[in-house]
């Protein structure tokens, strides 16, 4: 079902006091920070830059299908989900249009490390799970904004010669990961949030 937006700006919706949460940044509990870790050791040995390409545009195509398939008031709904692994405590009372917010953020910030790695610059700054989180009041514009990100992602890798870098930036929970390490991640993360999403639809009222 294809659902047209209006640009007006409209607050994430709830009836009731928001939950108590970690806060921003507060990151995973050690065992699953650690097979977390592993698992992205494996991902970054075994796979390459067409894998990672693959991974990145089936999540985003399945990101897509989920966002059409909700009307403006589901999009903005807040829904407290059960929290899956890899996702932050503070991050588990999001709605749709904020999950896209926060990927639109990190895809963004992930294009800029690819970009400045694969030139041999190592970026200014320090990568902060606690940065990267959503604002609450979002109109339909995030949709493309979104998209617009995604974009910058894929063109910036197709861009890099070589994405096994010499220098590396140092992710908050992985460390220190080349060019190529970032857009293994990046896959990652948009199918930890796809998730995110799914749980999101199934706990609107009504599902």
């Amino acid at each position: 079902m294809q659902v047209t937006w209006h640009s007006r700006r409209v607050r994430s919706k709830t009836k009731n006091a928001e939950p108590r949460l970690a806060p921003p940044g507060a990151g995973l509990p050690k065992p699953e920070l650690l097979i977390a870790r592993l698992l992205m050791e494996w991902q970054r040995r075994t796979g390459s830059r067409e894998s990672f390409s693959r991974r990145f545009q089936q999540e985003r195509e399945a990101i897509r299908q989920l966002v059409h398939s909700c009307d403006e008031a589901a999009a903005t709904k807040r829904v407290l989900i059960r929290r899956p692994p890899g996702l932050e405590d503070s991050s588990r009372y999001w709605s749709v249009w904020m999950t896209l917010d926060h990927l639109r953020i990190v895809n963004t910030q992930i294009a800029g490390v690819i970009r400045s790695l694969a030139r041999g610059v190592v970026p200014p700054g320090v990568a902060s799970t606690a940065a990267v989180k959503p604002g609450a009041e979002l109109t339909a514009d995030v949709v493309s904004a979104y998209e617009k990100a995604c974009d910058l992602v894929e063109t910036t890798v197709a861009a890099a010669t070589d994405l096994k870098t010499g220098v590396r930036f140092p992710h908050p929970w992985f460390g220190p990961l080349d060019a190529l390490g970032w857009y293994a991640m990046a896959g990652t993360h948009m199918g930890l949030h796809r998730g995110q999403i799914e749980r999101i639809l199934q706990g609107l009222p009504g599902k």
